[in-house]
Formats: C-alpha cells, structure tokens, sequence
C-alpha cells in the first residue's frame, strides 16, 4: 500500500520530474507544500484509490487536502476557505469516492458549480479518480441537451456534478431523483453568490435529506458567505489555507499606466514580446470582448472571445482551440474569471480594471500555477488611479510599474481603422436617403 508522503525533502528531491507529470495530471490544481509547513497529513487509500491517484503522478496532499480530508472522512460538515487551483476537488472528491459502493439508483453525492466549464471539469476528476472503482459520474450544465444527461442518470450515477438550473430543470421534469443524497458540496460558494444562485441553492437544499453532510468551500470569506455556511451546515469544522494572502505568490504582478484610446496598442506590444504565448485577456463586458476581438485581428494577432453569449458547443470548441494553442489570446469576460481551467496560462492581462480586490485575484488565479511562474499585467487609465490604489490596498499586491518600450497609439489607429463611428454612419445614412428620394419631393 502507497502512503502520501507529506515530506518537504522529498517534494524537493522529485521537483523537476513531478512538474512533468502534472502538467500531463487530470487534476486543476498541482500538489504543493505552503511555505512554512515541513510535514503533511500521512492517509491510506483503498488500493483501487491508490491506483487511481498513482495514474495521476499525485505523491502529496496540498494543505487544503490536508486540512479537509480528515474532517470529511469523519462524516462532519465543513467550512474551507481556500483558492481556485489548491485541489480543492480532490479534497471533497476522494473521501466521497472511499464511500462509494456497488450500483447507484440515484445521486449518492452532489456538487453545486457555478459555470458549466468547472461542472465538467470537476465531473472529469472524479471520473478520473474513480476510474477503477467503476464510479458513475454525470455533468449536469446547461446549453446543451437533456437526452444524454437524462440518460446517465438512468443508468444510475453515484456523483452528480451540476450547475443550479439545469439541476432544478431535471428535478421539474422528474428524470432527476435528490432524496437519497447523502453528501452535499457547495464548492466556488461565493462565485455562485456572484452569480445570483442563492434562491437556487435555497430550493435545491430543501430537495436533499435533512441528514445529509454538507460542505462549503470558497475563495473568499464575504458575509453573504458566511450566512449560507451558518444556514446549510450543522456544527461545521473550519479550515482555510492561507487566507491572509488573498494572492498567488508565483505571479509576477505589473501595472501599466494608459490612456483609455491607447489600450490596444497597449495589448499589442504585450503581445508580441519574446515569450508571450498562451494569454487571458479580461474585460467587463461581452460587447467589449467581442470588439477588442476583431480589433487584434485587424493587427494581425488571432484571437476568440468567450463570454455568457457564446453557446456551450462554441464554448468548448474555443476552450479546446486555446488549450491546443490554436490561438494564442483569449478575451473573457468577468464570468469566466473561475471558469476556465487551461493549464500553461502563461500571462493575464486585466484589459478594464478589475471592480474589486476580489475580482483581481479571481482573475490573476489563472496563471503562475503547476509550478510555473506566472506575469498578470493591469492597464490603469487616466481616471483610474484611486480604484487602482484601493485594489492594491485591499489585495495586499507588490505590484511593480511596466513602461511601454514603443507608443501604442499608432497601433491603436490601425487597430481602429475601419470602424466608422456613429457620427460617420448617420452621414452616410442621410447621403443614401437623398439619392433615393423621388424627384421632385423636398
């Protein structure tokens, strides 16, 4: 029987050679020791398991596996507080896998998402980890059909993973059973706050049994947070990992100072300097996503948007293009600051300033992971300096300034050159409606 050997020595001894495994792992987040712990939790595993976690190239528990798995296994409810990327997932998913047995009827254990791009994410590591355990594992999102999602919980699933409303679309139409759920987890808790799912959990809550355990993790700890936590679980143990660093310490995290019309000549020169690859540009809204999109394109660098309007088939097949470095820039929007998990996210450009320190981390999280280290550059424009400041207060960032080597104006006008603006167009518009008035009619 394999143990998990929680030793920072070893850890360092196999460093070169575990970063080449996960990067090929399943899993979102990397194993990893927090600076200042030198030993972790030592668990055994059932050999189907083990077996599992070995095809993984996982050796450690992260300290939120550390720190949860005990508490679950245990059968207490729980309160973690950890970020985006600390493997989270496998910290609920292995002690619910362990008390799986035989053939399911209905859902043994449901997770709550809130984007459609973590609930197959998170189905495809408890797939994987239940992989020689024979686990039977649904996605439940919307955008996409109910047949083949029906079918799977006919067939009998022992996890169902599901974002809010598909779920209650399957309990109205009755091809979803919640009565014999025994375990309940709520996981990116305050995105789905975010999102305005609370009425959602409240119905979904009352459709699983009372004597359910349940757990709650988030990245950050709002009241709105801690009022759902307090409401849903009972006695509930508390664990978090690191939280006094709202930040991913891998990143290297750089302010650029630019005038608001400049920004894509900004972006331009980021582009293209030696190294840049595979790079998430945010911004605020859909329209914009899809306008700095065409943009970039007129100078010659490919680039897709992916945002609430882009339907779940497109959404993957970008999400694919991306990971396969079809092409090298993605422009999101803030919803899918926690719904995308690409490995090898090398750069994050935050294109509109962040609305609060918590977006910003949200964001950033995207890069410096598995290892790597990580560049998150933040255009500040000429009316953005004190919302600039109160982020870096309330994060708690170092961030250094970044000069521009060359003026991004003129890639700018380029960038531009061909979108008429309004004034333009009504002109045009008035020049065609006198060519085709009859004559004479004034």
């Amino acid at each position: 029987m394999r143990f998990f050997r929680g030793l920072n020595g070893m850890l360092m001894s196999t460093q070169s050679g575990l970063r080449r495994d996960m990067c090929r792992a399943v899993s979102r987040g990397p194993f990893f020791l927090a600076p200042g712990r030198t030993s972790l939790y030592l668990i055994t595993l059932a050999p189907d398991l083990d077996r599992a976690t070995g095809d993984l190239g996982w050796t450690t528990l992260t300290p939120i596996q550390d720190l949860s798995i005990p508490h679950l296994r245990a059968g207490r409810d729980l309160f973690a507080q950890a970020q985006t990327g600390t493997g989270k997932t496998g910290a609920f998913a292995l002690p619910i896998l362990e008390r799986i047995a035989g053939r399911a009827t209905s859902p043994f254990a449901l997770v709550i998402v809130p984007t459609r791009e973590l609930c197959a994410q998170v189905a495809a590591e408890f797939e994987a980890l239940g992989r020689h355990r024979n686990a039977r594992v649904v996605a439940l999102y919307g955008g996409v059909g109910y047949r083949d999602q029906e079918t799977g919980l006919r067939r009998g699933a022992h996890v169902a993973v599901a974002t809010p409303g598909r779920l209650l679309d399957l309990v109205a139409r009755r091809t979803c059973d919640l009565s014999k759920v025994r375990v309940l987890i709520l996981d990116e808790a305050d995105r789905l706050l975010d999102l305005g799912f609370a009425p959602d959990i409240a119905r979904i809550v009352k459709l699983v049994p009372d004597s359910r355990q349940t757990a709650l993790f988030s990245a950050t700890l709002t009241a709105e947070v801690k009022a759902i936590a307090q409401r849903y679980t009972k006695n509930p143990a508390t664990v978090a990992v690191r939280p006094e660093t709202p930040t991913v310490d891998a990143i290297d995290q750089a302010w650029i100072e630019v005038r608001e019309a400049d920004k894509v000549g900004a972006l331009h020169e980021l582009l293209g300097r030696e190294g840049v690859e595979r790079t998430l540009v945010f911004r605020r809204t859909k329209y914009g996503a899809d306008k700095l999109v065409k943009a970039l394109g007129r100078l010659g660098r490919p680039a897709r948007a992916l945002h609430g309007n882009v339907g779940q088939r497109e959404r993957e097949r970008v999400l694919d293009g991306f990971r396969r470095g079809t092409f090298p820039t993605l422009v999101a929007t803030n919803l899918a600051a926690r719904g995308i998990h690409v490995d090898d996210i090398g750069h994050v450009v935050n294109f509109d300033l962040p609305e609060n320190a918590d977006t910003y981390v949200h964001r950033v999280g995207r890069t410096g992971r598995a290892g790597r280290r990580g560049i998150a550059y933040t255009f500040v424009n000429e009316t953005q300096r004190k919302d600039f400041e109160d982020i870096r207060r309330l994060a708690k960032v170092a961030f250094r300034r970044e000069r521009l080597t060359t003026p991004p104006a003129a890639a700018s006008a380029l960038a531009n050159a061909g979108t008429p603006t309004p004034g333009r167009r009504m002109a045009h518009t008035r020049r065609w409606t006198s060519r085709q008035r009859p004559r004479g009619q004034s």
